[in-house]
């Protein structure tokens, strides 16, 4: 009987302590963004949607969302949603898409595209080809009228079935009900049995604020894009983007700033450093992009561009 006692008190007790350590709100009591941002951070990982969509006119859009997933085989769908912004109650530029062109092309993000991913979600103006500001290709789909993008390794033309406004107030989702017609998949991400392996594929996930995941490591954070406009992969010299060293994913952090440093900047800088110094004046191009490289597997974005145009 006292052990009985003592189990009821015990289990009373750790229900006691496990209430007093939780917070309870009602949803209508948060401002929108802090609502946000308890969902972002409560449901993840998502999968990343990353939607092509043309207009009446033909301009492309590209841009990714996390809310996302698969909801049938047969039929194939999918459903993401390009939500109101909660800022201005303004609408996405792929969500009008689709109201004007009901086709879309879903690319699967892996880790070796995500900086451009990421870069290609700056709100650009209408008519901006993100393809070109993030650096992506674009392959003519064989079924759709938007293109793919030739870097994901798995592509789904689809058409929309239908799109379902779930309110009119900044932060409402916009369901984007999409059945896939075409699928294509890169060969050199499936196993010996023709399954897609987990580990080739390599996808990212989004959780809340900067925060990723890669499905085969874990956990990483990607700045968020300036909210000021980055200036583009497209914009970047040359010899930049098309460097034997630097990677998408680092012409996407390249891409993601403002402004470059201007010449005095950039010499202060390299004057600071005999290594510095050494590859400046020795003019080699790998050795000065495997070192900006460097610098951006830091995060100093900035230091790497000085060392960059630094022979420029």
């Amino acid at each position: 009987m006292l052990i009985l006692l003592y189990n009821q008190v015990f289990t009373s007790y750790n229900l006691w302590v496990h209430l007093q350590a939780m917070i309870s709100i009602e949803p209508h009591e948060l401002s929108t963004g802090k609502l946000h941002a308890y969902l972002l951070g409560a449901v993840s990982p998502r999968p990343i949607c990353f939607a092509s969509t043309v207009d009446s006119e033909g301009n492309v859009n590209l841009s990714p969302f996390s809310f996302f997933n698969v909801f049938s085989a047969k039929p194939p769908i999918l459903v993401f949603s390009p939500a109101r912004r909660g800022r201005d109650n303004t609408t996405k530029h792929t969500y009008e898409n689709v109201l004007q062109v009901p086709e879309v092309v879903i690319n699967i993000v892996s880790f070796e595209m995500v900086q451009q991913v990421s870069l290609s979600s700056t709100e650009y103006a209408k008519g901006v080809n993100e393809f070109t500001k993030a650096g992506f290709t674009e392959l003519v789909s064989d079924i759709v009228k938007p293109p793919r993008v030739a870097e994901a390794p798995v592509q789904l033309e689809c058409k929309v079935n239908d799109v379902i406004a779930l309110g009119t107030e900044g932060g409402a989702g916009n369901l984007v009900i999409c059945e896939v017609v075409k699928i294509h998949i890169k060969e050199e991400i499936l196993d010996e049995n023709g399954a897609i392996d987990p580990f080739k594929i390599d996808t990212v996930s989004r959780l809340g604020g900067n925060w990723y995941s890669r499905a085969k490591a874990g956990l990483f954070e990607v700045p968020k894009p300036l909210t000021t406009l980055g200036v583009g992969v497209d914009i970047l010299p040359e010899e930049i983007r098309n460097s034997r060293v630097l990677t998408g994913n680092d012409l996407g952090m390249l891409g993601n700033v403002e402004n470059f440093p201007n010449s005095e900047e950039i010499n202060t800088f390299i004057d600071a450093s005999e290594e510095l110094k050494w590859l400046r004046d020795e003019g080699n191009s790998l050795e000065i992009h495997k070192k900006a490289q460097d610098f951006l597997c830091e995060g100093k974005i900035d230091e790497a561009w000085k060392v960059l145009l630094s022979r420029i």
